[in-house]
């Protein structure tokens, strides 16, 4: 198993980066939410925990800040019907320590506001992974903010972001609009997830 890779970052993108290692290997990973928030700028080094994962059509690389988070990876895959673009899109929409709030106190509103997890699959999540949810400490969310007045490229890039998440592109737009309005100026990350608490509020 690749457990760890630390390298060159080569290139990013909303929902994968391209790791260049020491001994001239590049590694494509792709990483939840929070990891986008932390990484340094192209050119710069980089360290993550990482999970392979091996289906037949292909081996794929997860990437994360941390072994808890990849723990977590590893532990919402192992709830029935749940693989892992599913858990990763957990991950990246709630955060890892509101992922495991809402398993734990079986928030199922919470856990049913992430595209593709609907009211069976959060109920499964709570019944099968509770207890194991011990494990894990539930930290606070990441505080979001707004930045601009209106669909700048950052802008667009959260809209994009929120779409590969599952969520359709009106109501992306829609939300990214509402995070925006009469708020400061942020980053990307910070938009998205501003956006998704609007998102999941409705």
């Amino acid at each position: 198993m690749i457990s760890r890779l630390e390298g060159k970052l080569v290139a990013k993108e909303l929902d994968r980066i391209e790791l260049l290692t020491s001994g001239g290997v590049g590694y494509e990973l792709q990483i939840p939410l929070g990891v986008l928030e932390s990484l340094p700028r192209v050119g710069e080094n980089v360290s993550l925990h990482t999970a392979l994962v091996v289906k037949e059509d292909g081996w794929q690389l997860y990437g994360f800040a941390t072994s808890d988070d990849r723990a977590l990876f590893f532990t919402l895959r192992s709830a029935s019907g749940v693989g892992p673009a599913l858990a990763l899109g957990l991950i990246s929409a709630l955060g890892a320590g509101r992922v495991v709030r809402a398993i734990r106190d079986r928030d199922f509103a919470t856990l049913s506001g992430v595209p593709r997890v609907g009211k069976k699959t959060a109920e499964r999540l709570c019944v099968e992974l509770g207890d194991k949810m011990k494990e894990f400490a539930a930290e606070a969310a990441p505080r979001g903010s707004g930045g601009g007045d209106g669909l700048d490229a950052g802008a667009g890039d959260a809209v994009r972001a929120l779409v590969a998440l599952g969520y359709n592109q009106a109501d992306a737009e829609k939300a990214v609009r509402t995070s925006l309005d009469g708020k400061g100026a942020g980053g990307t990350a910070d938009v998205i997830r501003a956006a998704l608490a609007v998102l999941q509020k409705r």
